[in-house]
């Protein structure tokens, strides 16, 4: 499938796929979208709720590599260890990941961001002292954690495309996969997936959403 590079309004790169008019991130400003849904109402919520000093996340939808390359820069900040786990089943190609520029605008090592990427999948490779990083190359419908994850960042393409991704069935796995007082966050607000979150079982608030959208979501394991 075809994939541009796409400038958002903030000035990050993002890819865009025109057979589907949709982007990896939100054309409105791809870090800004991840810094507030993910490390904002992810990361930080779930640390200001529980006072530990690690945490280990599933992100659903690997892809350009943003997420785990802000969660990593915030474990040079913070006296804290993450665990991360991101789930792909299409890897984007290096050459791809090579014309992003998160790395300059975030005054970021290069080589970490690329060491992420060329990383072995299904391993667990450790990015730096602080952050342990696996990979893994499936479907989201072949997840069958149990009581593993703190925290999910759901980043899958939206509903308008890939539908079968904001289902009962796929929120079912993803509250499974975590652990008691777990939290999922993703840039969405549609309804239906809220309703197909709430069937499940999770406890879902609507939050302010990142620039170009008015909410997003937050369930919990309760």
């Amino acid at each position: 499938m075809k994939r541009t590079l796409f400038k958002t309004g903030d000035g990050s790169y993002t890819l865009h796929i025109p057979e589907w008019d949709e982007q990896y991130h939100s054309k409105h400003g791809a870090i800004a979208e991840a810094l507030h849904v993910f490390i904002k109402e992810g990361l930080y919520h779930w640390f200001s709720k529980n006072k530990e000093t690690e945490v280990s996340i599933l992100e659903i939808g690997f892809g350009t590599g943003l997420n785990a390359l802000l969660t990593f820069l915030e474990t040079e900040k913070n006296p804290f260890k993450v665990h991360y786990t991101g789930v792909e089943a299409y890897p984007l190609e290096i050459g791809e990941i090579v014309k992003l520029n998160y790395t300059s605008l975030l005054n970021a090592s290069e080589k970490i961001f690329l060491t992420m990427h060329h990383s072995p999948w299904e391993q667990i490779s450790s990015i730096s002292e602080n952050f342990q990083l696996t990979k893994q190359q499936k479907f989201f419908s072949e997840i069958n954690s149990e009581n593993s994850f703190n925290l999910i960042y759901f980043d899958a393409f939206g509903i308008r495309v890939q539908p079968e991704l904001w289902t009962e069935e796929i929120f079912k796995k993803m509250y499974t996969a975590l652990n008691p007082n777990g939290a999922l966050v993703t840039y969405a607000a549609n309804g239906n997936a809220r309703r197909a979150m709430q069937t499940v079982g999770f406890e879902v608030e609507r939050l302010s959403g990142p620039p170009g959208k008015k909410e997003m979501l937050r369930g919990t394991k309760i």
